[in-house]
């Protein structure tokens, strides 16, 4: 074979190669290109899948309205600790879309602020349509609490006239409103007057005044009277039933043997097997408002030993050696369970439907269980017939008329508790009282959200702190008497409404407008203020 029939056939080899592989990769391309395309639009189709996904289970993010409502309603409603509804907070940051969750501090402020906004401090005068709701058309629930150093707590708060024809249940904190929150080293009648007369000045009179039997708060109420504001007043009626009980009980003579009987016993069953029935701790003040709990515990224990033959080494026996001069005390015990009874279900009734002449009728079958000498019987009925009478006056007749002060009794008590720390100091927890009332409403948390904290520092900067003495000076010998200089300081809480630019003004204690309208006396551009209190000023575009 010829070279060039050779190269011929080479060349035509390698032709039909080409045509082949090229043929193959032009194939090979064209598919690459079609699952690139298929693959990218895989992608696209998978990250869009999943994105709708997330979007679908993702809760919208929370605003800070929502937060701040939130943690409002964790100190109010659940009584949190400022710690731990930040604790709560951090936990659902994710789920709420929070990227931080408020500190304690951030907390409290907001608190602070709720109380200024309910208060309404540096708001000027209240409407006349406002302030009808807390004058003529509210009772006020007056009392003062104590708490560490010399401060002492004056509370008012006032509660619906007509509070039975919406609810039939006592009044609660969220259905009273706070009005106002003052601190001072002591109270008297004078000063309470001076402090109500204020409230007048800005609210109107009220239907009437609820309260203990304090007489600072009587005396105040008296002076009122004389000064040409004059209301009815509402004796409360657990007070009331104490002081019944007292009567009738403080001077009988197995009285002092049962109280001492009750704490040898209580000694007698501490660090034994008999431990679980000791006896339930009853306070010397005012214990005659939980002495039933005691005498309820000494009937029930009795129960457990009844006299009669029991082997020298059984439970009952070991136990009837404990119970020491407590079986002497039966006739007291007894005596006092029947009048107790009876007086508390009245006041349950009372509580729960108010004071009218349909509940007083059906308490008459338990009074009538009373013998008719008993002083308990007599007192009760005259006390139940002078309120019958003011409801007749204040048109309740068939409403019922509110006699419980439980709602001031209780604020007094969650305050000490909650978002005050350790220390007990009185303006802090005076500071927490008006937002622990009422029922929280959108509008005080924009309120809340607009108050900055330069004008929160303007009102309350120049209040004493417990917390930061006891910092400054107790590991600083020498400064003790930075103390007594503090102490000569007006600069305890005051909270009244209207209470803006107020500071060292004209001292005007006694008002003699009349109060026959439901918006209280005519307004005048004084006010009267407190002698030895300092009111709390505030910018007007704080609400």
């Amino acid at each position: 074979m010829s070279r060039m029939t050779k190269l011929r056939n080479s060349r035509d080899t390698w032709k039909q190669k080409a045509v082949t592989r090229g043929t193959t990769i032009r194939y090979q391309r064209k598919e690459l290109r079609r699952l690139k395309r298929e693959r990218d639009q895989y992608k696209r189709q998978a990250r869009q899948g999943r994105a709708d996904n997330e979007a679908s289970r993702a809760m919208p993010s929370a605003s800070k309205v929502d937060v701040v409502w939130f943690s409002l309603q964790l100190f109010v409603v659940v009584h949190l600790s400022f710690r731990a509804i930040s604790r709560v907070l951090t936990l659902l940051a994710e789920p709420l879309g929070l990227s931080k969750a408020p500190c304690p501090q951030t907390v409290s402020n907001w608190v602070t602020r709720l109380s200024l906004v309910r208060i309404k401090v540096g708001t000027g005068f209240l409407e006349p349509s406002v302030a009808g709701r807390y004058g003529a058309g509210s009772i006020w629930l007056l009392d003062t609490s104590i708490a560490l150093g010399d401060g002492k707590i004056l509370a008012v708060l006032a509660v619906n006239l007509h509070h039975y024809l919406t609810f039939c249940r006592a009044p609660m904190l969220s259905q009273v409103t706070c009005l106002a929150i003052c601190v001072a080293p002591s109270w008297t009648g004078e000063r309470i007057a001076d402090v109500l007369a204020n409230l007048i000045a800005v609210t109107g009179c009220p239907a009437a005044y609820l309260k203990d039997g304090g007489s600072d708060l009587s005396k105040a109420v008296r002076l009122l009277g004389e000064r040409g504001l004059d209301s009815p007043c509402i004796s409360d009626i657990s007070h009331m039933s104490a002081n019944l009980l007292k009567h009738a009980y403080h001077q009988h003579p197995q009285f002092a043997p049962f109280v001492s009987a009750c704490s040898a016993v209580s000694t007698a069953l501490k660090h034994t097997i008999f431990a679980c029935l000791t006896p339930p701790k009853v306070l010397y003040k005012a214990r005659f408002m939980n002495l039933h709990r005691l005498v309820t515990w000494a009937h029930r224990l009795l129960q457990h030993a009844p006299s009669g033959h029991a082997a020298h080494d059984a439970v009952q026996a070991r136990l009837r050696a404990k119970l020491g001069e407590l079986p002497a005390c039966k006739p007291l015990i007894a005596q006092f369970l029947r009048d107790a009874q009876v007086v508390l279900a009245c006041q349950k009734l009372f509580k729960t439907a108010g004071l009218s002449p349909a509940s007083y009728q059906a308490c008459q079958p338990l009074l009538e269980t009373l013998p008719v000498e008993s002083s308990v019987r007599q007192e009760f009925g005259a006390w139940a017939e002078q309120h019958l009478a003011v409801g007749r006056t204040l048109g309740l007749e068939h409403v019922g008329l509110p006699v419980t002060s439980d709602s001031i009794e209780s604020l007094f008590g969650i305050a000490k508790h909650h978002g005050v720390g350790a220390i007990k100091d009185a303006n802090r927890i005076a500071l927490r009282l008006p937002a622990l009332t009422g029922e929280l409403t959108p509008e005080e948390v924009q309120q809340v959200l607009r108050i900055r904290v330069k004008e929160q520092h303007d009102i309350l900067g120049k209040l004493p702190s417990l917390v930061r003495q006891r910092q400054e000076i107790l590991s600083n010998p020498g400064r003790l008497h930075e103390l007594s200089e503090q102490n000569g300081m007006p600069t305890n809480l005051v909270l009244l409404p209207g209470s803006k630019n107020r500071i060292n003004t004209t001292i005007t204690p006694y008002i003699s407008a009349g109060c026959n309208n439901s918006t209280g006396p005519p307004v005048s551009t004084t006010v009267p203020t407190l002698e030895c209190l300092e009111f709390l000023g505030h910018s007007s575009h704080m609400m």
